[in-house]
């Protein structure tokens, strides 16, 4: 659904929106700006047309002899036959002598003025004050009952239309936003996937040839560069891997040989032991490297299946409780719920083996290595824990690449492969790794973000090719 992948805020921040919001806007202040204009000329017009009739009709009642106004006002209310019009007579001392409306008595003379519906006057009018030659004041006043209905219609039909159109906008800004978004969403999660080392991954073209296109086409071809070039590298390092592993496996067994020739000096044996350490040493590291390559390769999923985390952790903790013994570490462990993921329980062994053997290594005697599996509505984690001197923030990225050690691990043996062989196995079962600070030490964590106690598939990054 829309709600479970798009939320509004993430709808809001688009440039899509922003903008259709934003023509919206103008296009709403237009159509009232509009609208006003068209209200404001068609009152200006029915204003000037009742003031016409009004003054018209004052200067007729004006060349009236004063003696002969009252009665021609009294001829003039009994043939209102239309009702429009209302006339009244106040004489000088306030009193209405004859009229069918009462107007104020503070109106200014010779200016129509627009008086409300009020005790007197039962209608909307459009009112004229003059003053007769007899110093009396004539009231001339005519029906605006119809402007008044316009004004309220106008205004009406302002307040619906704006919130119409305030409605249409906002609903088409969302509507215009879901499907950039959600192109945009697709890019981000082939960028992460790339990130992840998967460079076989692309970014998804449309082909409309817009700007997401554009910027989707330049990735692709840098992406495809880069791949080639990361390709080659590694094509180099495993050619120099295999081929110099089995002339030095070889000068190996010579020197075993020579080793256990009796008749060696003790100088010389000493010697010929350090060159077999040293041939070890680089003989374990090509093996890792050729064990990275093919977990990076993707070729060990063919013994994939359901793997017991439980039962797993339970063993590792067993053999490396007697190491933890020795170091004076206390090795604990954590199982809240037994999980079952789908993986290489070898290469996931293998994997967690290395996680625990460098926390042992780093933690100083007395010190506590955790081992936790936990389960809740995020997924499956598996969290080793040590409180050892841990890995600064802008090294823990760069401990999970081949060769690199800490700067504080240089007294520890190894041969800086270990958490690259445990990264290259977490990419190979699509599995998440983190490094963390525990406050003291490392916090090293394992996500597996799918239910995998359903016995469902994980896809990895060979799947998704």
């Amino acid at each position: 659904m829309l709600s479970d992948r798009l939320r509004l805020r993430d709808i809001r921040s688009t440039s899509t929106f922003r903008l259709t919001v934003l023509f919206g806007v103008i296009f709403t202040i237009g159509v009232a700006a509009l609208l006003g204009l068209i209200y404001g000329l068609t009152a200006h017009e029915l204003n000037a047309r009742s003031d016409r009739i009004l003054r018209l009709k004052a200067a007729q009642l004006s060349e009236i002899p004063p003696a002969m106004l009252v009665q021609r006002l009294r001829t003039e209310l009994d043939y209102n036959t239309s009702a429009l019009n209302y006339l009244a007579l106040r004489d000088r001392s306030g009193r209405i002598v004859i009229g069918n409306i009462e107007p104020p008595s503070d109106l200014r003379l010779d200016k129509p003025v627009d008086i409300a519906p009020r005790p007197g006057l039962p209608r909307p009018l459009r009112l004229l004050a003059i003053r007769t030659d007899s110093g009396e004041t004539l009231y001339i006043g005519r029906d605006i009952t119809p402007f008044a209905d316009l004004r309220q219609r106008v205004l009406a039909i302002l307040i619906v239309s704006g919130l119409s159109i305030a409605a249409l906008v906002f609903a088409s800004a969302i509507a215009l936003s879901v499907a950039p978004l959600r192109r945009v969403r697709d890019l981000q999660s082939a960028c992460r996937e790339i990130g992840a080392g998967n460079l076989d991954m692309r970014m998804p073209i449309l082909g409309r040839g817009d700007e997401l296109d554009l910027l989707a086409e330049t990735v692709n071809t840098t992406v495809e560069e880069v791949g080639r070039v990361v390709a080659q590298v590694k094509q180099a390092t495993d050619a120099i891997a295999h081929d110099l592993r089995t002339p030095l496996t070889h000068l190996r067994n010579r020197l075993d040989r020579v080793r256990h020739d009796g008749r060696l000096p003790a100088d010389l044996a000493s010697a010929v032991d350090l060159a077999s350490a040293d041939l070890e040493e680089v003989l374990g590291r090509f093996a890792a490297l050729l064990r990275i390559s093919e977990f990076e390769a993707g070729r060990r999923q063919e013994a994939f299946g359901p793997v017991q985390l439980g039962p797993l952790l339970h063993g590792i903790c067993d053999l490396y409780e007697p190491l933890a013994e020795d170091g004076s570490i206390m090795l604990s462990l954590d199982i809240g719920m037994d999980v079952t993921v789908h993986g290489d329980e070898k290469l996931i062994f293998e994997a967690l083996s290395n996680l625990v053997d460098n926390a042992l290594k780093f933690t100083p005697p007395g010190g506590i290595v955790g081992v936790t599996l936990i389960r809740d509505e995020t997924g499956n984690r598996i969290e080793v824990r040590d409180s050892g001197p841990g890995i600064a923030a802008d090294e823990r990225n760069a401990v999970l690449r081949r060769f690199h050690r800490a700067a504080d691990a240089a007294e520890i043996p190894g041969l800086g492969l270990g958490l690259s062989v445990v990264a290259a196995i977490m990419h190979l079962h699509g599995f998440g790794l983190e490094l963390d600070d525990a406050h003291p030490g490392l916090l090293v964590r394992i996500r597996c973000p799918i239910r995998q106690d359903t016995g469902q598939h994980v896809p990895t990054n060979d799947d998704r090719q």
